[in-house]
């Protein structure tokens, strides 16, 4: 499971003296942007997890191997390696992005997004392939529903960041101590409790975003607006990735073999 990577307050109070209508056109490109970053990161996640899957490449993550039961797919290093590599990019992505150059930040995403994809090829020997498209639209429908309503709510969602920060981290501690249980009963409510939580986080990041977008992106010039957007983008890809991850953990259909 992959970190968000802001989870600090802001406020949404515009600076005074910039003209509404300036911001607005502004915010609806800026917004336009984030969300164009996040969907063509999660069509290079998807095209990486499929490849590997269908193609021979997946002996090099997944090398089929004598057991007692017959021919099984076991994780290699590889497999292993491209499971945590995500959260080294995102460690980078969040604490360099006002160091690194905007072709380095554009750069850095897009080996994310494949990493990631190299790190989901196993939900395709885990779940049916009707069952993993069902969930990916069902998690579109849910993470289109909360950012609208993040972006369109009067309410200060920057309550409400620290609950859900807490929330992220019960869940992934959670997470660590039922790789060493096995309880099925504590991964159902690992997966119920997530799928709150990054529900949750889903319209928290998208307000952010939002209220953020003269101090960081607006105020800064369109350097510094380039590689917010992929860093923001990176925030609510991570929100989708896990709340897909989890519901398919709910309601996924394994596969028998």
């Amino acid at each position: 499971m992959a970190l968000s990577p802001d989870y600090r307050t802001y406020t949404g109070a515009p600076r005074a003296g910039v003209a509404s209508a300036v911001i607005d056109a502004g915010l609806r490109d800026y917004m336009l942007r984030v969300f164009n970053w996040m969907t063509s990161g999660l069509l290079v996640t998807g095209i990486v997890a499929y490849a590997i899957a269908h193609t021979s490449a997946l002996n090099a993550f997944y090398p089929l191997v004598q057991t007692p039961y017959g021919l099984q797919r076991h994780a290699s290093m590889l497999a292993i390696v491209s499971i945590f590599a995500p959260l080294a990019f995102v460690l980078v992505l969040s604490m360099g992005v006002n160091r690194l150059s905007r072709p380095a930040a554009q750069t850095l995403y897009w080996v994310f997004c494949a990493t990631m994809g190299a790190s989901l090829t196993n939900i395709f020997l885990m779940y049916s392939g009707e069952s993993i498209v069902r969930v990916f639209f069902i998690s579109a429908a849910t993470f289109a529903a909360m950012s609208l309503w993040g972006y369109t709510t009067r309410s200060d969602l920057s309550r409400f960041g620290s609950f859900l920060f807490m929330g992220l981290i019960g869940v992934i501690l959670a997470s660590i101590v039922n790789m060493f249980v096995g309880s099925t009963g504590l991964q159902f409510a690992i997966s119920v409790i997530g799928v709150l939580v990054f529900t949750g986080l889903t319209a928290y990041d998208t307000q952010r975003i939002k209220a953020t977008y003269i101090q960081y992106a607006y105020a800064d010039g369109p350097e510094m607006a380039a590689k917010r957007s992929v860093y923001d983008a990176l925030s609510l890809f991570l929100n989708f990735i896990n709340l897909f991850m989890l519901l398919l953990q709910l309601t996924g259909n394994r596969n028998s073999n």
